[in-house]
């Protein structure tokens, strides 16, 4: 058999544990070329902007890169990161070393797999392999056809929940060499941040969720999961889980460990029903492609919302007239996360309240946030805009009963300041007129 130079592009799957693309690539070829490629465009919405990433996740993903790239270093391999697309990077390895099989894992985004697709078809002589490794199941394992994904997340959990979750696959401890190839760190990867919230890499994501489970947090998750401020009100899986460093999988199996040596109630199994909704967006997104960017969604009409430069900005910095929201987009600003709780108040505020395009909210939250998920956030958003998978339409919060609720003495408020801002949201009418005394005074009241 003649010697075989395989390349590997890794995506939303940095690890080495229950990676089945890599295990396969490490299978069947004799040297095997590690590539990551920051995509700087992606045109399927002009409102997604990657190359504006907040210094908060640039910095979670250089972590995660070096992490994944001191890993590598462990087997004699190396990885290349690149700040061009892989649609220029790959074919120039190809050519350089005549690549005979190209591997990744599969992904939801739309513009990423067409990508994909564009170099399968330039190259038909090469072998192409596309593995699921972000999900807990693989489409094949799905009880429906993925043209027949349940309408809500209730339908899609009654029928995946009886089904068997496969245990994770062994971490890879031995790879194929590269072959000898010259490369430099892209210098705008090099990024620095005072006592960060969260540290990348997938070393990390497994030390954080044997921490988790050791102190024996999980067993009243259900009744701290909607906290606002700290670190142990919830599981904080997702930065790892988001890029990949850490397996769903993995983290199903650790649980069920859990559940049988320490013990198994309600809360235990809303971590795993939490997990069944991401599984849930992420079939959502294959499902739906470039619709989950789209001003309607899934849906046949958009909101009726439009786009106010002023309110955006405001909503940005935190400076709203609802102290709750601006609380929790001051701790985005200043960590790169928000929780749950607070994600779905600022989204309803964004969406009813301001009356905004619900699509520029997600797309600030694509660019802040440490554990973004394309799947996630604009299926989330999705939802919180009445354009998505929820039968009962919008979904709007009362900011003040949500505030009695979550932060009755307002101490999360005070922390971060959520109750200094402006005192009128608009200081523009529609026309762009300044908004005079008289209407100041209605907005006010």
């Amino acid at each position: 058999m003649p010697h075989q130079v395989g390349l590997f592009l890794f995506k939303n799957d940095l690890r080495l544990h229950d990676n089945p693309a890599l295990a396969k690539a490490a299978a069947e070829v004799d040297e095997l070329i590690c590539v990551y490629c920051l995509e700087a465009k992606h045109p399927v919405s002009s409102l997604r902007a990657p190359s504006n990433l907040s210094s908060h996740r640039l910095h979670f993903l250089q972590q995660s890169l070096t992490d994944l790239r001191t890993s590598l270093l462990t087997l004699g391999q190396q990885l290349l990161v690149s700040s061009e697309s892989h649609l220029d990077v790959i074919p120039q390895l190809i050519t350089q070393h005549n690549v005979a099989k190209i591997y990744c894992s599969q992904n939801v985004g739309d513009y990423e797999n067409q990508s994909w697709g564009k170099l399968s078809k330039r190259y038909p002589m090469i072998d192409f392999y596309c593995i699921a490794s972000h999900t807990l199941f693989s489409e094949s394992e799905l009880p429906f056809k993925l043209a027949d994904l349940p309408d809500s997340f209730s339908k899609f959990r009654k029928a995946v929940e009886p089904l068997t979750i496969k245990p994770p696959l062994p971490e890879i401890t031995s790879l194929p060499p590269s072959p000898k190839i010259e490369w430099e760190w892209p210098k705008n990867l090099v990024t620095s941040i005072n006592r960060p919230l969260f540290h990348g890499g997938e070393n990390q994501g497994l030390a954080h969720m044997e921490t988790y489970f050791e102190r024996q947090l999980a067993s009243n998750y259900k009744e701290t999961r909607n906290g606002l401020d700290g670190l142990d009100y919830s599981t904080k899986f997702s930065p790892w889980l988001a890029n990949g460093s850490l397996s769903a999988r993995r983290i199903i199996h650790r649980l069920r460990r859990y559940e049988t040596q320490i013990e198994a109630n309600d809360s235990t199994y809303w971590i795993y029903f939490e997990l069944l909704w991401r599984e849930y967006y992420q079939w959502y997104a294959h499902r739906y492609g470039k619709k989950i960017f789209s001003p309607s969604g899934i849906k046949t009409s958009k909101p009726a919302t439009s786009f106010y430069p002023e309110r955006f900005k405001k909503w940005c910095s935190g400076n709203t007239p609802y102290p709750i929201v601006n609380a929790c987009m001051k701790q985005l600003n200043s960590t790169g996360y928000m929780s749950n709780r607070g994600r779905q108040l600022v989204a309803s505020c964004f969406v009813h309240e301001l009356s905004l395009d619900w699509r520029y909210g997600a797309a600030y939250m694509e660019q802040q946030l440490i554990d973004y998920d394309i799947a996630s956030n604009w299926g989330n958003w999705q939802y919180l805009a009445g354009v998505g998978a929820d039968p009962r339409g919008h979904r709007r919060f009362d900011l003040a009963k949500q505030t009695k609720i979550y932060d009755p003495k307002q101490d999360f408020i005070k922390r971060w300041g959520g109750d200094l801002h402006d005192s009128a949201l608009d200081s523009v009418d529609a026309a762009d007129w300044p908004v005079s005394g008289t209407q100041q005074h209605l907005q006010e009241n």
